[in-house]
């Protein structure tokens, strides 16, 4: 581990908590998705009843679910890599497809006129943006 109050173990902390935080935020969301599938698709088919997305909420859902525990899984894993063994490679991975299932859920939201719940992921994709940058740091 670098030496204390150093630029470097200043983004080795923040690497550290970044995967972390991306690991919680997205397993979180992708096994509630698994566990309560049904429950999470009808409150979406609800919510995209007037957009353009209405006819493909099942495979939308399965898409994002997909996105978010694979995110959650790399950031997890990565997080555990960074402290260990100090190779940020997962966690990088991770925190790609955070930003990638953000992009994917603002898309929705907007698509869904619900401009509040888009406003929402604006801070987790500055996030995400910020953990690819310091992620990429060895």
């Amino acid at each position: 581990m670098p030496a204390s109050h150093t630029f470097a173990h200043a983004t080795y902390l923040m690497q550290i908590f970044t995967a972390a935080f991306l690991a919680i935020l997205f397993l979180q969301s992708g096994i509630d998705k698994v566990v309560d599938r049904r429950g999470n698709l009808e409150w979406l088919k609800g919510h995209f009843a007037k957009s353009p997305l209405a006819g493909i909420v099942p495979a939308l859902l399965t898409i994002i679910t997909i996105l978010e525990t694979a995110a959650g899984a790399f950031s997890g894993i990565g997080c555990a890599a960074v402290i260990l063994l100090h190779d940020s490679t997962l966690a990088f991975y991770g925190a790609v497809i955070s930003a990638v299932a953000i992009i994917a859920l603002f898309l929705g939201q907007r698509m869904a006129k619900d401009y509040a719940g888009a406003a929402v992921l604006v801070p987790y994709f500055l996030l995400a943006l910020v953990a690819i940058y310091l992620l990429a740091q060895r």
